[in-house]
């Protein structure tokens, strides 16, 4: 009969400490497995594909219960993290053998998503940061971190967007709050990012994290810090050297470009697919090692804008670029450099093998030369990084002496330390290797006294060393020889005095020796660790020399010029292209363009039809800015360019539906952006900006932004429309010029040219796109006569539009061309108006726009149209 279940001690425990961790999984150690129970298990069970048991069966609530195997563990944490979970490591921290009772259970580290410190739970070429933030009011405080290669910077940001920006560009996956924030805040992290939260109060104010925090001058940095750095020291429950002094950074000391600009222009991330392949990080990615992989990206996320200290990184690429065999030599050093900064991580962190070792070893070896090599092309512009490419002869010399070539990825089991490198370890594989011997020795001289040939010497771990004879040689053995040990079915075991003391020896050696091993192993960590600093300053250096030879492969394959940095606002780039399209599509198929704008033009105006290539052309300037500032090459002929500070882009529709904004508001907030903060040397990308809403609003809106640009902001822009209407405007605004995508129309057929003429498009060539769309003819037939009666209407009213675009830019635009019998102005145009063209305007007037749909508005036409 069913039973109520009554909590044993071990639940009770389990109980105690879940109540402790009540947002993670709590990985319960019970021998040879994690065990999860109740909601831990149900919920692990179904992400995890577990089979779920229970304890107590027979009770009336049976206790759910799932587990998995310990030396398989990592996999399914993994996999928990990848999923945005947290999981508990619970272990026993008592020996079962030596305890009474029930054995004490620690947790021994949180793992979470912004804590992964396991190699195969991190993408090698992408850092894993962990934020936190902090609010006092009036601005926030920001803070991040690198668990596994301890980097640790710190900042103040104004805003909220300001801090969505940042854990946009970190692409960080787990945030900690350590002080109040608002809400709106949260919700926005949430929505866009689907971040993890944590939270922490508790401040570990201890000398460590008072050293790292020192050079920290703003009380509320220093404070989202510290609790940064309890957060970390809580969780993780062991050394945490690694982490480098907290290093404060302003975000306006580089290439601005918020969250929005960086999805559009695909910096790192396709929008179509959310992968790497197809963005510019794909493009300029020839780095050798994990860890220049991740530094390009940081270098692509927070480009310079510094003059100097763009050219410096530009005369580097030089040097490699006219260096051609050298610069051959170094990649193949560095294809043999492992991620120093992680290797140092996990050293510091404790759980480091022999084999991480012997890569660390490698790895350090391959500095002589790569040393060598930028001296022998060095001019002056390497001196500040051979400062820190030191060759380490010490580590190399210790790892050299003690770690096998052929460790074994576990630490405790032997065969980590060589021969040689400790006398009394030697002494013990002496014994045990001549140990071996005796035994040998021992049956060959048993077998010659007693006659038996098939006598022999054995072992098994619960009877130890034994001397085995068949039964059916029992009758040749002489009686009393040997002491009797074991009876088998076919065989019989002895033992004697003398095998005795050849086991006693061998096997205390082999339990100290395996002992003395792990000892000796901690030793030779605990001196690497002692040289973290010093590889961690050798890593950045060689991560840098690994991104700048990267930058002049690339450019060398693709035959990239230097881009030449002025300060009077001369924007000069002949035969452009898009790096990533052209790597796609091929250097002999791509079509270059030009892009000139002297120190008076603030604005193109760019008209054409679809898929001519607008939008490629604005990217275009977008990326080779963004490559410029890196100081990479670009791909132009002459590529000549004032330093930005902020790219502002509207480039293709995308709807925010998780966040309940439509195509159109997306656009205005984004163009509010722009016209907010951007100043006289940002670069602003609107691509039809305004069409997401009625066509007088939306033109309206367009031509108010462009005024507003060029009388407010006078920033560089790139403005791409389909108003026509627009193209008038050059007419009123002295720093605007017209130019257009060129197309050749023949026999009814289009051919886009996919060239930038001077010059506003003479037409939009929209129903020759949705021919080559494929649209039905007779389709495309009704919508040529449409468009030629539309047109036609136009016309009649063309000077109406002019005088309305024709106004001073000072002067507000109406939503629509004002049709009102009381203006004069007005009714001249037309003369007398009848009463059936009365009632037509009548009917215009009180038609809301923003509640018809396109076949409505083509019926309302129609019959306006037999109205009049």
């Amino acid at each position: 009969m069913p039973q109520k279940t009554k909590n044993t001690p071990m639940m009770e425990q389990y109980l105690k400490i879940k109540a402790q961790y009540q947002d993670a999984f709590l990985f319960y150690r019970l021998g040879d497995f994690y065990e999860m129970f109740n909601e831990d298990a149900l919920k692990a069970a179904q992400i995890l594909e577990l089979t779920l048991t229970s304890r107590n069966k027979n009770a009336d609530d049976p206790i759910p219960m799932c587990g998995v195997p310990y030396h398989a563990a990592q996999g399914y944490i993994d996999t928990l993290i990848e999923q945005g979970y947290k999981v508990a490591i619970c272990e026993q921290v008592e020996d079962p053998k030596t305890t009474k009772g029930m054995v004490k259970r620690e947790v021994v580290q949180l793992v979470t998503p912004g804590t992964v410190m396991d190699a195969k739970g991190l993408s090698a070429k992408e850092n894993n940061f962990l934020t936190a933030v902090a609010f006092d009011g009036q601005q926030y405080g920001f803070a991040y971190a690198d668990l596994s290669t301890g980097e640790f910077k710190t900042a103040l940001l104004p805003d909220e967007e300001g801090v969505l920006n940042e854990c946009s560009a970190l692409q960080t996956k787990e945030i900690v709050f350590v002080s109040e924030v608002p809400e709106k805040l949260k919700m926005a992290l949430e929505e866009r990012l689907g971040l993890v939260f944590s939270y922490q109060e508790e401040l570990l104010e201890t000398a460590e994290n008072q050293f790292l925090t020192a050079a920290l001058t703003s009380s509320l940095e220093k404070t989202v810090a510290l609790k940064l750095l309890s957060y970390l020291a809580i969780t993780q429950k062991r050394s945490l050297d690694h982490i480098q002094k907290a290093e404060s950074y302003e975000p306006d000391h580089f290439l601005k470009m918020d969250h929005y600009s960086k999805v559009n222009l695909e910096l790192a991330r396709s929008i179509r697919t959310g992968k790497k392949q197809g963005t510019l990080l794909w493009l300029l990615d020839e780095t050798k090692t994990a860890m220049g992989g991740r530094l390009l990206k940081q270098w692509l996320d927070r480009p310079l804008i510094q003059s100097q200290q763009i050219n410096a990184r530009q005369e580097m690429v030089q040097s490699l670029l006219d260096s051609y065999f050298e610069r051959i030599d170094l990649q193949a050093a560095l294809t043999k450099v492992y991620d120093l900064e992680r290797l140092a991580g996990r050293v510091a962190f404790g759980n480091v093998n022999g084999r991480d070792l012997i890569q660390l070893k490698t790895s350090l070896l391959q500095v002589p030369q790569i040393r060598n090599l930028l001296v022998g092309i060095n001019t002056g512009q390497w001196e500040t990084l051979l400062q820190d490419i030191e060759p380490m002869e010490d580590l190399v010399n210790l790892i050299e002496a003690a770690i096998n070539e052929e460790a074994p990825l576990t630490i405790t089991e032997g065969n980590v330390i060589k021969d040689g490198f400790n006398q009394q370890l030697d002494d013990y594989r002496d014994a045990m290797k001549n140990g071996k011997k005796w035994l040998a020795e021992l049956e060959a001289s048993e077998r010659a006294a007693t006659g038996i040939k098939t006598l022999k010497v054995g072992f098994n771990r619960v009877f130890g060393y034994y001397i085995e004879i068949t039964k059916a040689n029992l009758g040749n053995l002489e009686e009393g020889r040997y002491e009797r040990k074991q009876t088998l079915a076919n065989a019989e075991r002895f033992i004697t005095p003398e095998l005795k003391k050849l086991e006693t020896q061998i096997l205390e050696a082999e339990e100290k020796s395996v002992d003395l091993e792990y000892q000796l192993f901690l030793a030779v960590r605990e001196e690497v660790k002692q040289a973290i600093e010093r590889l961690q300053k050798l890593a950045k250096a060689l991560s840098a020399v690994d991104v700048l030879q990267s930058f002049a492969t690339i450019s060398e394959r693709y035959q990239y010029v230097r881009p030449i940095l002025n300060q009077k606002q001369q924007l000069n780039i002949q035969e452009g292209r898009h790096p990533v399209v052209e790597k796609v599509l091929g250097h002999q198929e791509y079509i270059p363009n030009s892009i000139t704008m002297d120190p008076e033009t603030l604005i193109l105006l760019i008209t054409g039809p679809n898929m001519s290539g607008k939008s490629t052309y604005m990217r275009q300037l977008a990326l080779t800015v963004v490559m410029a500032q890196m100081g990479c090459f670009v791909p132009a002929q002459v590529a000549e360019m004032p330093v930005f500070d902020r790219i502002f882009t509207r480039i293709g529709a995308s709807d925010d539906l998780i966040a309940g904004q439509s195509t159109f508001m997306v656009e205005m907030m984004e163009a509010n952006q722009a016209l907010r903060h951007a100043t006289p040397n940002s670069l602003i990308l609107f691509d039809e900006l305004g069409r997401g809403t009625a066509t007088y609003d939306g033109m309206a809106l367009a031509q108010s932004i462009i005024e507003y640009i060029h009388e407010h902001v006078r920033a560089k822009t790139l403005f791409s429309t389909h108003y026509h209407e627009l193209t008038v405007l050059d007419q009123e605004l002295l720093r605007l010029r017209n130019v257009h995508v060129g197309a050749v129309e023949k026999d009814g057929e289009v051919v886009f040219l996919h060239k930038m003429m001077e010059g506003p498009a003479d037409k939009s060539y929209g129903i020759h796109v949705a021919k080559i769309a494929g649209l039905p003819a007779p389709l495309l037939e009704r919508a040529a006569t449409i468009l030629a009666t539309l047109e036609a209407d136009a016309t009649s009213m063309a000077p109406a539009v002019a005088i309305e675009t024709a106004q001073p830019a000072s002067h507000p635009v109406t939503s629509a061309p004002q049709v009102s019998g009381e203006d004069p102005l007005q009714m001249s145009l037309f003369g007398e108006i009848t009463p059936a063209e009365q009632s037509v305007l009548d009917q215009l007037r009180k038609l809301d726009l923003l509640d018809v749909t396109p076949r409505k508005a083509w019926e309302i036409l129609s019959d306006l149209q037999n109205g009049l």
